[in-house]
């Protein structure tokens, strides 16, 4: 089993960093390999029990996906200085090859948060698990490049959520 984690500091309050990651919508605008977000079941009035279909791009001009369960959902308390946080399980078709995350938003400062992304997988059918590790390098560099396109996005898009920026400095 491998495991990746990384942390990144956000001149962006958690509110409004939540809120563009929970607009599939507007996943294909800063994430690089995103194509496409289907929402098969939005889950319960909080978002657990939400399944998505995540299509990406893949080497060579092909396209892939993934359905991915969200649980564990905290959204952020409006004006509490509390975090933000959701699990996430990527559903694979063989058994024990499921893949799990967290991301949470942790407010360090007023309009500023950090974030902590980690994610496990283990692959078990060959020839997959032979090419486990590069794989996964390239998987993991492009979520952080997602992450930090994220960040670049909301900087440039002031008006977006808006009301979620009061505490935020001017950009």
């Amino acid at each position: 089993m491998r495991e990746h984690r990384y942390t990144l500091e956000i001149p962006h309050a958690a509110e409004r960093v939540w809120a563009l990651f929970q607009d599939y919508d507007r996943w294909t605008e800063y994430a690089p390999m995103v194509v496409d977000v289907e929402i098969l079941h939005p889950g319960d009035s909080g978002g657990n029990g939400l399944l998505r279909r995540v299509i990406y791009k893949m080497p060579f001009g092909r396209k892939g996906s993934a359905l991915e369960l969200v649980t564990d959902v905290e959204p952020p308390a409006a004006g509490a200085g509390l975090g933000a946080a959701y699990t996430y399980t990527m559903i694979s078709r063989e058994p024990g090859n499921d893949q799990t995350g967290r991301v949470r938003l942790e407010p360090t400062g007023p309009g500023s948060c950090r974030l902590h992304f980690e994610e496990r997988y283990h692959l078990t059918k060959a020839p997959w698990k032979w090419f486990e590790g590069p794989i996964y390098r390239f998987i993991n560099k492009q979520n952080e490049a997602s992450m930090r396109r994220a960040i670049e996005w909301l900087t440039a898009h002031p008006e977006y959520r808006a009301d979620l920026a009061a505490s935020e400095p001017p950009g």
